[in-house]
């Protein structure tokens, strides 16, 4: 394995308790750790300028095998307990590699390992009273007309996942479920969970095959925050069961994510569990005023040896609406150049003046090439409805694609 970098000083160092972030993309829950006062020390694939500019150390894992550099970075960090975000649930053993040597702020493997399997997770879900799809480990005897989903046990943001119009799979069957197509709306419910309980954290609909995002038929692309009153009841009935049932049969810990398909006849089907913080749950964050980082770590009961900020201080300026995110990925190989970078700075200036919170997130620093398919940035907008900040959300996107295509100046 080639050597890690040297963790990187890059911002001041705080005077708040020590904290490590690794995954593949850390900024979200890093940053909103940071504002809650803590010292953050991160390790992902990406590196983007604004988590940079937030953390206290960084080290970059994306010269090393994934995930395995991400257990080595930490290593390399002061003692302090550690977090972790997408996609580490798809390695369990190396989630307890770390936390064999650092306290864990989080689900530990043998959690992971059982929440994350359809097999034990979908006969939880329907003694709760829920729908989950039927999933079977091997195709054999299926209908090869397109209503089963192959989709990979290590799935990370809806990639990879493919309709089954039959033939022999090209990897092993061991790898992947075969899951009866649920068609509807896109849900996530976002749930805190601790010892004694668990509460939804926030609802949102999510994006998922945009094609004014670049994103591919399955994948996640972004999140719309529905208001705490404009939740169907059938929504919020199932959060309210799925935050029951995962604290008692699962011992989830901390914030986790469940995405939802609600059917045309007004049931909810559970798909699948996130374990850890999720993308959409910064929107709580902008809404609310508030850390969803500082809440999930104490939630994991970590104020028995630090002291973990309050959820409820303001992270920055509380900004009502209705919030969205949405991701854009690279519609052809892109390498960031001088002009695109002063041009995606002055749409994010612009437009984050207008909204009160950055509007342009993950952005690459100069220099930094991106492959086709791969994310680029990540964009915000706030509105009076979901509507009308899908929209402002696929105009922005479209500006940002012209940029990204041409480095040509585009009015805002």
């Amino acid at each position: 394995m080639p050597d890690l970098p040297t963790p990187q000083a890059v911002a001041g160092p705080g005077a708040g308790p020590h904290l490590v972030c690794v995954g593949a993309s850390v900024r979200a829950l890093a940053c909103a750790a940071t504002r809650a006062g803590w010292r953050v020390h991160a390790a992902d694939l990406f590196g983007d300028r604004d988590l940079l500019a937030e953390v206290t150390t960084y080290t970059s894992a994306a010269a090393t095998p994934y995930p395995h550099g991400l257990a080595e970075a930490a290593a390399r960090f002061p003692v302090g307990p550690w977090c972790y975000t997408g996609a580490l649930e798809n390695h369990p053993e190396l989630i307890d590699r770390i936390a064999a040597a650092r306290p864990l702020a989080g689900n530990p493997g043998s959690v992971v390992r059982r929440v994350r399997d359809p097999m034990l997770l979908g006969p939880a879900v329907c003694e709760a009273g829920l729908g989950f799809p039927d999933t079977f480990a091997s195709p054999a005897g299926l209908p090869a007309d397109g209503s089963f989903l192959r989709k990979p046990r290590a799935s990370a943001g809806g990639r990879d996942i493919a309709p089954w119009h039959g033939g022999t799979p090209e990897q092993p069957e061991r790898d992947h479920v075969w899951q009866r197509r649920v068609d509807g709306d896109s849900w996530a419910v976002a749930l805190l969970c601790e010892r004694h309980g668990a509460r939804p954290w926030g609802f949102s609909r999510q994006l998922v095959g945009c094609r004014w995002c670049h994103a591919g038929a399955f994948a996640y692309c972004g999140s719309i925050a529905v208001p705490d009153g404009e939740v169907p009841a059938p929504v919020r009935d199932a959060g309210d069961r799925l935050g029951a049932m995962l604290v008692t049969t699962f011992g989830i810990v901390g914030l986790c994510g469940v995405d939802l398909v609600v059917d045309r006849g007004g049931h909810v089907h559970v798909i699948e569990v996130n374990p850890r913080p999720t993308a959409s749950m910064e929107l709580v964050d902008r809404a609310r005023g508030v850390s969803h980082a500082a809440a999930h770590l104490a939630a994991c009961a970590l104020a028995a040896t630090v002291h973990v900020p309050s959820a409820s201080v303001p992270s920055a300026n509380v900004s009502a609406g209705t919030w969205g995110k949405a991701v854009l990925f690279a519609a052809h190989d892109v390498v960031v150049g001088a002009r695109v970078d002063a041009e995606l700075g002055r749409a994010h200036d612009r437009w984050s003046r207008a909204d009160g919170w950055p509007a342009v997130a993950d952005v690459p620093c100069t220099g930094t090439r991106i492959d086709a398919r791969r994310p680029l940035v990540t964009l915000f907008a706030r509105g009076d409805t979901g509507p009308s900040v899908r929209r402002t959300l696929r105009r922005r996107a479209g500006a940002l694609t012209k940029i990204f295509s041409t480095g040509e100046s585009t009015r805002f």
